[in-house]
């Protein structure tokens, strides 16, 4: 009986060696192996341990840690910078073909010799001497049933193609039209030049495509008459 009313006095003043309080408590508050221990969860074995230790050098925020926040802010900028390429990658072609098919319709406006049926630098003198080289030769000939018609359709039809593409006005149609002036003089005027590459109308066809996919995307009427169109 002795035994046991002296356990229940230790442990009620804590001086007891096997009592909850006491430091041989498997789970004491206060004792080596509470959770204030070094054992503990607050202690450097235990949880709170392990939450310091992420604290240190190898965290997430600290020199050792990942390095997201600059890296990301890096690669961020440069998908930033091919968004923005990639959405204004057409808008070069658009400037030069739209400035180089106008200069071509003014400067075919401009010059009275180009519409005469003969005589140098005549669009007539022209059909003539390509006829017989051209892939399509009865396309030629219907140039020279009419040979001053031909030159002001082909003048017009730059000029608008140019101002089109240049406003992004009905780009596609601007477009498509380009490539149709460029396939027709390619399969007569240029279509002799040897090697092929040497002849500018095949490349401007080649180039009038893209956008004739793709249309005028930014910077354009066409842009503007849409977003109005969304408006409520």
């Amino acid at each position: 009986m002795t035994g046991h009313a002296d356990r229940a006095d230790s442990a009620a003043d804590g001086t007891g060696t096997g009592g909850p309080a006491g430091s041989g408590a498997p789970a004491g508050r206060d004792g080596s192996g509470g959770r204030d221990g070094s054992g503990g969860p607050d202690g450097s074995g235990g949880p709170g341990g392990a939450a310091a230790a992420r604290g240190g050098s190898g965290g997430p925020d600290r020199s050792g840690g990942s390095g997201r926040s600059g890296g990301s802010g890096r690669f961020g900028r440069f998908d930033r910078w091919k968004a923005v390429a990639s959405r204004y990658s057409l808008l070069p072609l658009r400037i030069f073909l739209g400035v180089t098919f106008i200069y071509a319709g003014l400067d075919k406006l401009t010059d009275s010799a180009f519409f005469a049926d003969t005589g140098s630098g005549s669009i007539g003198e022209t059909m003539r001497g390509v006829r017989d080289t051209s892939a399509i030769p009865a396309l030629v000939d219907l140039a020279l049933n009419n040979p001053s018609g031909f030159g002001y359709a082909i003048a017009f039809g730059e000029l608008a193609v140019g101002i089109g593409t240049l406003l992004g006005l009905f780009a596609r149609l601007a477009a498509l039209g380009g490539a149709l002036i460029s396939l027709s003089l390619w399969l007569t005027v240029s279509w002799q030049v040897n090697p092929y590459y040497l002849g500018n109308d095949l490349a401007y066809l080649m180039a009038w495509l893209p956008l004739v996919l793709a249309g005028a995307s930014v910077l354009s009427v066409d842009r503007l008459l849409a977003e109005r169109r969304r408006m409520p």
